[in-house]
């Protein structure tokens, strides 16, 4: 699957990591992607990478396919930069919550499933372990390509792992 591998590739390009990836339930809202994130953490001081692959805002009705480099729509920077706040703040509780109160967040994501993966890695990290965003910007005017690191990459850092989330 891209939405693994693509990340990975670049990541960790000796792929010296083993991988195991798993699908997401069906029917997840905020909180329950995030529960399904915590019961993964112990995952983590084992060793183990969790990669949440999604998108940050994923509105293909409104991409704009045959300009990459487009004007970045106004909502989707808020909705992105809502995250942001909401990631670095550490502040779970109101991530769990984007589809309810972010703003645009139903235009960013008319079907959030590509949203669930970063809950998923911020789960899986818990609200005490730092998060670094690595700015991806808008392409096709809509598509916000920001990714969130919590702690630290095996081979990358010398800190014990925690997740990764990577909008991919």
């Amino acid at each position: 699957d891209h939405g693994a591998w693509v990340p990975l590739l670049h990541l960790l390009p000796q792929a010296d990591v083993p991988v195991f990836q798993v699908s997401l339930p069906a029917r997840l809202d905020g909180a329950r992607a995030y529960a399904f994130g915590q019961a993964l953490a112990p995952l983590a001081d084992e060793g183990v990478l969790i990669v949440g692959s999604g998108s940050l805002t994923h509105n293909l009705y409104e991409v704009r396919f045959d300009a990459a480099d487009a004007a970045a729509d106004d909502y989707a920077l808020e909705f992105s930069a809502w995250i942001t706040q909401a990631v670095l703040s550490r502040d779970h509780t109101r991530l769990q919550q984007t589809m309810a109160v972010a703003p645009h967040a139903q235009r960013a994501h008319p079907t959030p499933e590509h949203l669930w993966p970063l809950m998923v890695a911020a789960g899986a990290a818990g609200a005490e372990v730092p998060a670094t965003r690595i700015e991806g910007g808008i392409t096709h005017g809509v598509l916000s390509m920001d990714s969130y690191l919590f702690g630290a990459i095996p081979g990358a850092a010398a800190a014990t792992p925690q997740a990764a989330a990577l909008a991919a």
